[in-house]
């Protein structure tokens, strides 16, 4: 079946790399998002980065003049937090490699954590990307990993996009170092490209799969994403994928565009009677 434009109804975006770069907001977001809005298209913001809270992802994009609510955003933290209450209900104790926002996070769904000491011992290990990371921590996590605790890792990202001239080590790239060291892998890796990610948008809007559109820089996450839901895969090229990349893919990107501006601009082509003059 050819998946195009024609029957988006809603659009998922990945933040870093698709609507910002670090701290510096694309110049076409704001229209794009306008444009959105006289399209009669919802939008709702979702992000493997783990490394802020809801809350801080809200006033996040409110510094940059965009208003959100929180039914309009979705992170790989509270996709872990549910992951977890599902299949591991009875447990409480979590040792985490994470923000202390993250921590915060986790905290506040209930959960108690786990101090870096061989006595506190947890039920589980969470792993994310975490830039507060010091080597005792990562040390004892993979002592708990190698103990046999099941560990869940919030997103797969071996980099998390930066304008900043350095290279930020993401989540997958510490769960590698876990797993070379205690050959263990995660139990389970939250976040895109996990299906769960765009089930819940899917299932709050009531919409078909063929009626969502996931648009992200990334092939290995937000468009692998797209295609397990069933949901239009556009790529964007102002992140870490190049076009080509995306011709090489084994499962390539339904759309590709040099960023969200040649996005709306083909929206605007086939819904042009939706714009108020």
């Amino acid at each position: 079946m050819k998946k195009d434009l024609s029957t988006i109804r809603h659009v998922a975006l990945d933040m870093d790399g698709t609507i910002y770069k670090g701290g510096t907001l694309f110049d076409f977001t704001k229209p794009f998002l306008a444009l959105l809005n006289r399209l009669g298209i919802g939008y709702t913001f979702l992000t493997n980065n783990p490394s802020k809270s809801a809350k801080d992802y809200l006033a996040h994009l409110q510094k940059f003049g965009i208003q959100a609510d929180e039914t309009q955003l979705y992170t790989s933290v509270q996709c872990t937090i549910n992951f977890l209450r599902e299949n591991y209900p009875a447990a409480q104790r979590v040792f985490a490699l994470g923000t202390p926002s993250m921590c915060q996070e986790f905290s506040e769904a209930g959960f108690v954590l786990s101090e870096e000491s061989h006595l506190d011992e947890p039920d589980l290990v969470v792993v994310a990307f975490d830039l507060t990371l010091d080597f005792p921590r990562l040390c004892r996590a993979a002592y708990w990993i190698q103990k046999g605790k099941p560990y869940v890792a919030t997103n797969p990202d071996r980099v998390c996009p930066t304008d900043e001239p350095t290279l930020l080590v993401d989540c997958g790239s510490i769960c590698a170092c876990l797993e070379a060291a205690t050959g263990h892998a995660p139990t389970a890796v939250m976040g895109k490209p996990d299906p769960a990610m765009l089930t819940g948008i899917l299932a709050r809007h009531s919409l078909q799969p063929a009626e969502l559109a996931m648009v992200g820089d990334r092939i290995y996450t937000d468009i692998a994403m797209a295609k397990k839901a069933g949901a239009l895969g556009v790529l964007v090229l102002t992140g870490e994928a190049t076009a080509a990349e995306a011709a090489e893919f084994v499962l390539p990107p339904d759309l590709v565009f040099p960023s969200l501006q040649e996005l709306g601009e083909k929206l605007r082509e086939i819904k042009p009677k939706a714009i108020l003059a």
